[in-house]
C-alpha cells in the first residue's frame, strides 16, 4: 500500500489500476502514450496517484478500483484474451457481469480448459506467473495411445523445447487403458503449450487437456464457463505461495458468482 503524497514509478502505478503489465506499461511510457498533468511521460518518472493527473492515450485512470479476484472454469474453444480481432469467443463474454475489468493472470491455449485466474491487481498477477516464484500448477492431460516409462521420465527430467529445456515437472499415471492414458502432471515454470510441445515430441497425441489446481486454489465442481471469487483467505494462501510480500488490498467479490445453470444474461458488444 503506498504511502499518501508518496511517488511511485509510473509502470507501478499503471500495473496497480489494472492498465497493464509493467513490462507492457513500460512499452506504454516509451510509445509516448502516457502523460503526467498534460506532459509526456519518461521511463523512470513517478507520480502520486493521489495529486498527479495520470492519462493513457488522452483518457485519465479511473479511480482507484477495489481489487477483485475471481477463478473462471475455461472451456475449451475459448481465447484467454480480453478481445479477439478474429473475433472468436474469448474469456471477457464470461466475466460479463464483473463491474470491474479484470484481466487474466497467464494463458490457457484455445483448446484447453480449466482453472483460469481473472484480477485487477497487476502485482498479484506478475506474483503469480514471474518464473521466478515457481508456483505449481496442476493438469489433467488424456494422451493417445500410450505411455511408456522413458516417455514419463523425459517429462519430469527436463526437454529440450524451442531451444530451452524446460524445468523438471511431476507426472504420475491416474487411468490407464487400450489406446488412452490419463495424467496428471505438475508444472511450476509458465511456458506457452509447454505440455502440448512436449507431448508432440515423444509422440503422444493429447486429446484433452485440464488445469485443475493453481498452487493450493483447485477447480473443484465449478462448471464450464462459470466464475466464483475467490475468499480472502484462498487469495492469502496464493500470496504465500507466490512468495508475494504485498499487503492485502480491500477486496471485493465482483459480483455474485454464476449458478450451475443459470443463464448468463444478454449484453452487448463487451467495452474490455
Amino acid at each position: 500500500m503506498n504511502r499518501l503524497g508518496e511517488k511511485i514509478r509510473l509502470q507501478k502505478l499503471l500495473s496497480q489500476a489494472g492498465v497493464a503489465s509493467r513490462r507492457k506499461a513500460e512499452e506504454l511510457i516509451l510509445a509516448g502514450r502516457v502523460s503526467v498533468n498534460g506532459s509526456a511521460a519518461g521511463l523512470g518518472d513517478r507520480a502520486d496517484p493521489e495529486s498527479d493527473r495520470v492519462a493513457v492515450d488522452g483518457r485519465p485512470l479511473a479511480a482507484r478500483e477495489e481489487k477483485v479476484y475471481l477463478m473462471l472454469h475455461k472451456p475449451r474453444g475459448v481465447i484467454t484474451t480480453m478481445n479477439d480481432e478474429m473475433d472468436r469467443r474469448c474469456v471477457a463474454e464470461l466475466v460479463r457481469g464483473v463491474p470491474e475489468r479484470v484481466f487474466p493472470v497467464g494463458r490457457l491455449d484455445r483448446e484447453s480448459e480449466g482453472l483460469l485466474l481473472m484480477t485487477n491487481d497487476g502485482e498479484f498477477a506478475n506474483a503469480m506467473t514471474h518464473p521466478s516464484r515457481r508456483v505449481p500448477k496442476v493438469y489433467r492431460v488424456t494422451v493417445r495411445p500410450g505411455v511408456a516409462e522413458e516417455q514419463l521420465a523425459a517429462i519430469e527430467t527436463g526437454m529440450v523445447i524451442d531451444g530451452r529445456k524446460t524445468a523438471p515437472a511431476r507426472v504420475r499415471v491416474l487411468s490407464q487403458e487400450p489406446g488412452r492414458v490419463v495424467l496428471e502432471i505438475v508444472l511450476r515454470e509458465g511456458r506457452n503449450r509447454e505440455i502440448r510441445k512436449m507431448c508432440e515430441q515423444l509422440g503422444l497425441e493429447v486429446a484433452r487437456l485440464r488445469r485443475t489446481a493453481v498452487g493450493s486454489l483447485k477447480l473443484g465442481m465449478l462448471a464450464p464457463g462459470k466464475w466464483r471469487p475467490l475468499t480472502p483467505e484462498e487469495i492469502r494462501r496464493l500470496r504465500s505461495e507466490a512468495g508475494a510480500s504485498l499487503r492485502p488490498p480491500a477486496l471485493r467479490t465482483g459480483g455474485r458468482p454464476q449458478k450451475h445453470g443459470e443463464k448468463q444474461k444478454k449484453y452487448g458488444k463487451s467495452p474490455i
